[in-house]
């Protein structure tokens, strides 16, 4: 089972970053492609825009939040899917450019992703 890290893209990137994939729907404000290091931008991990323009990074709506977002990654397949391609990395880094790192999707989505891994990957919706 990979490690899963996060680190805010606009922090420095390091070897001990492993596999490192932007989880942000919109390209981060000030960063260039090449200084990101990217091995991955994965924007299906991402809320919905609509979800995503519903929070609007309110920490009031941050349980709701929270609870729609886990129930669009449950109704999709794309973080089981990324899990299963990379389940030989020893560490996998989520990188995010969101200021407050309290109420941030890639906190929901860390956890998600931990779950499919501790479940053995394409089983894990066969538990639920």
């Amino acid at each position: 089972m990979p490690s899963i890290a996060l680190k805010r893209i606009y922090e420095k990137p390091a070897a001990s970053d492993g596999y490192r994939v932007l989880v942000d729907r919109l390209w981060p404000r000030g960063v260039a492609k090449a200084a990101a290091a990217l091995d991955e931008w994965n924007k299906d991990l991402a809320p919905s825009e609509a979800l995503r323009k519903w929070f609007g990074h309110d920490p009031a709506l941050w349980p709701a939040f929270s609870e729609k977002y886990t129930a669009e990654l449950q109704a999709g397949s794309a973080a089981q899917e990324f899990m299963a391609r990379l389940q030989g990395q020893p560490k996998i880094t989520l990188l995010y450019a969101a200021h407050d790192q309290e109420h941030c999707h890639p906190l929901v989505l860390q956890a998600w992703l931990e779950r499919i891994a501790a479940a053995g990957g394409a089983d894990f919706f066969h538990c639920y």
